[in-house]
């Protein structure tokens, strides 16, 4: 026999559902309307056509930028990995009195308003010469995607034995050998999780990208922006869709390395 369904249960599981389609909605809306063979957003679509994703790969503006977004996001997802990897492996097996401000240093950049952040780093990267370049852009990002890999690794890290790394000491290897020996094959599929995520991350970020971006150094997002404003063709749409392609190709491969972490 089954229970009685009570209406806060009802109530609760209608939220989550209203939740849920707020999110998906406009995302399955998006799709249509870049197959749509008309010259300006409209849903539903008049007609299918794939011109769109053509004009966006023949377009050498949209290649550039997008070039320059995977470059940015390869490197940002290369140092945010290294650096927070390190930072968390400090946090973790360190004893130093200054854990909790290192701690609150690196999450920092999720608390500060990304506008306050952006700000900030143009007005220093103007000084310094670094605004509109590649390294100014993968500085930024590496800032912003470290909380990220500093979360996941923490994770990682504290599911492995300390004693492991001790004994390997205790046969003579050093930190660094016991660490890259020992610790590092535990947690490698968390470490290329979180570098999946920081691809992801900075490859979307816009906020930041936009302070940044020169005359001619413009991401994709940047990029968007600007169309968005200018033409507003389904275009944008056509671009969003290979987002969330690989958006979700992405969290597909992070699930799948997560999962073989937790059986190992």
């Amino acid at each position: 026999m089954r229970p009685p369904t009570d209406r806060g249960s009802l109530a609760l599981g209608a939220y989550v559902y209203a939740v849920l389609a707020f999110i998906i909605v406009p995302l399955v809306i998006v799709i249509p309307m870049s197959f749509s063979q008309n010259d300006y957003l409209a849903f539903p679509p008049s007609g299918f056509t794939l011109k769109w994703y053509a004009e966006y790969f023949d377009s050498r503006q949209w290649r550039a930028a997008t070039w320059l977004s995977v470059q940015v996001a390869l490197l940002t997802s290369l140092f945010a990995s290294v650096i927070g990897t390190a930072a968390t492996y400090a946090m973790i097996r360190g004893r130093s009195r200054l854990v909790t401000a290192f701690q609150i240093l690196l999450i920092g950049p999720i608390i500060v308003p990304h506008i306050a952040l952006a700000v900030g780093l143009y007005l220093f990267f103007q000084t310094i010469g670094l605004s509109g370049t590649i390294p100014g852009f993968v500085l930024a990002h590496t800032v912003l995607t470290l909380p990220f890999v500093v979360f996941t690794m923490a994770a990682a890290l504290g599911k492995v034995d300390a004693n492991l790394e001790a004994a390997a000491m205790s046969c003579g290897a050093t930190r660094f050998q016991a660490f890259r020996l020992v610790t590092l094959p535990l947690v490698l599929p968390s470490l290329a999780s979180s570098a999946l995520f920081a691809f992801i991350i900075s490859f979307d970020e816009p906020v930041v990208s936009f302070f940044l971006s020169g005359v001619r150094q413009k991401t994709l997002p940047r990029r968007m922006f600007e169309d968005i404003e200018q033409n507003l063709t389904p275009v944008i749409p056509a671009i969003a869709t290979l987002l969330i392609v690989l958006s979700i190709l992405i969290l597909l491969g992070a699930h799948v390395l997560r999962s073989r972490s937790v059986t190992r």
